[in-house]
């Protein structure tokens, strides 16, 4: 199959998942769940539950802005660049692994989302097993963890992620990635719309908040997790509490999986928008 043709494949792919994404139909659970959310903010002056959103934003970016300066993300971005010169010895810098082939970049972007993955799962492992400094970092290590697969992903695609754009694009994949399934195609056509209103991004000049309370029930359920590994890790085997340790390292891997499945849809259509926007030049 020529590139052009993988191309046009893998355009219809990511059509295909957009269009799952809309069918995706509300359980009942889902539904009473969301209703009980709901109440529960509604109980919350309106003022301090936007006070609580915004001081959220703020806490992300600074984080993401601080795992752009750590070892394991010069690590990442070195291990791609070597992966990258093994179909073009030339490719210097990020940017140049936007002349390889789609099916070259998705094989790149893979080998550094299986290890998140594995990252992710290992971590939840540590979580289940009760202990309270690794249960109560657990929710901090999980955006850690998966802001920087996003980041990681992005520069799979060729995209140098320390910009102010590219920083806050990659918290709106993050918080598109994460909402319940009934939200994300409305997540992914306000991703698909930032794109459209930028031209040259560097600094970014949209919306800049993030957090909203549609993503608050997704956070609901990582502490209910937490809660969960509470009440089952009395159940040991050998002092190992296994079924605690099952839980944690199902739900982040599960968590894990959701978000770079999703950012990986994300930088494969920004990627092949671009060739469009080249090839039309």
């Amino acid at each position: 199959m020529s590139v052009h043709n993988r191309e046009e494949q893998l355009k219809l792919d990511i059509m295909q998942w957009q269009e799952q994404l809309s069918r995706y139909e509300v359980s009942k659970w889902e539904k009473g769940y969301e209703e009980w959310i709901d109440k529960m903010l509604a109980k919350i002056p309106e003022e301090t539950a936007q006070t609580y959103l915004q001081r959220m934003d703020g806490w992300l970016y600074q984080l993401t802005t601080v795992i752009q300066g750590t070892q394991l993300q010069t690590n990442a971005k070195e291990r791609i660049l070597e992966t990258a010169r093994v179909f073009n010895s030339d490719i210097e810098k990020i940017e140049d692994l936007q002349s390889l082939s789609i099916d070259q970049l998705s094989f790149i972007c893979e080998q550094q989302v299986s290890k998140q993955r594995l990252v992710s799962f290992i971590q939840g492992t540590l979580a289940g097993t009760g202990k309270p400094v690794l249960l109560g970092t657990d929710l901090i290590a999980m955006l850690a963890t998966n802001l920087h697969a996003i980041h990681v992903i992005g520069m799979s695609y060729g995209y140098k992620m320390n910009s102010p754009f590219e920083l806050m694009l990659s918290l709106k994949v993050f918080h598109a990635a994460s909402l319940p399934k009934r939200w994300q195609r409305n997540g992914w056509e306000m991703l698909v719309e930032e794109l459209r209103e930028t031209d040259l991004p560097f600094f970014y000049e949209g919306d800049e908040q993030v957090i909203d309370k549609t993503w608050i029930e997704k956070a609901g359920l990582q502490i209910g997790k937490a809660g969960l590994i509470l009440l089952t890790k009395r159940q040991s085997l050998q002092k190992l509490p296994l079924i605690s340790m099952a839980i944690g390292a199902g739900v982040n891997y599960q968590f894990t999986k959701q978000v770079t499945d999703y950012a990986k849809r994300f930088y494969q259509y920004r990627f092949l928008e671009g060739k469009d926007e080249t090839y039309s030049e």
